[in-house]
């Protein structure tokens, strides 16, 4: 996303908390502005648009990403938008697994596979995904082992705190042709002008 931002003109703020992935980032966008840190903590400058892509509201990475941590965000956010700028995101929901069940799979290509396991507790609405990763080096394989939790949120109750802060709100649940995934959904909130 950075990279296509850049490309097209714009002038990218990005903010990821792994140092790991912003060296990615800096070798392949070095005009990028890349900072290490909380998206919950950072500060949030004057700006035509914030956009975060991969249920990133919804880890808890952070003592503050939690729901009132989210508001607080989108409150911020909402301050540092020009009149008529946009907050686009997207968002895991409840219902990611069957209750009581585990969702299991993978993905494959010509050097690599990753595995993952899916559980959902519903009274807290928090999932949880192990992810084991394989990586062809020479004959030999790396492997990398990773366990994520999300506190997931109902978009419609997402929107109405969003319309709380000052927010136009549409909620999206496809691009064109492309569906997004059952319990997932994008948001586009407006700042009004």
């Amino acid at each position: 996303m950075t990279q296509a931002l850049t490309n097209a003109g714009y002038r990218v703020l990005g903010v990821d908390i792994s140092e790991s992935m912003l060296l990615i980032a800096r070798r392949r966008v070095p005009d990028a502005d890349l900072i290490l840190g909380s998206l919950f903590q950072i500060d949030i400058p004057p700006c035509h648009a914030a956009i975060s892509v991969g249920e990133c509201f919804n880890y808890l990475f952070d003592p503050d990403g939690d729901r009132a941590g989210v508001v607080q965000l989108c409150d911020r956010i909402y301050n540092g938008l020009s009149s008529g700028g946009l907050l686009i995101f997207d968002i895991a929901e409840p219902g990611q697994v069957t209750s009581g069940s585990t969702n299991q799979g993978f993905k494959e290509g010509e050097d690599w596979i990753v595995m993952f396991e899916k559980s959902e507790d519903r009274e807290r609405e928090i999932l949880t995904r192990r992810i084991i990763s394989l990586r062809q080096v020479g004959e030999h394989y790396l492997r990398d082992d990773e366990v994520h939790h999300q506190q997931l949120y109902k978009a419609t109750d997402l929107a109405e705190e969003l319309g709380r802060v000052g927010f136009q709100v549409e909620i999206i649940r496809r691009h064109g042709s492309y569906n997004l995934p059952p319990a997932h959904a994008a948001f586009m909130a407006r700042k009004p002008l």
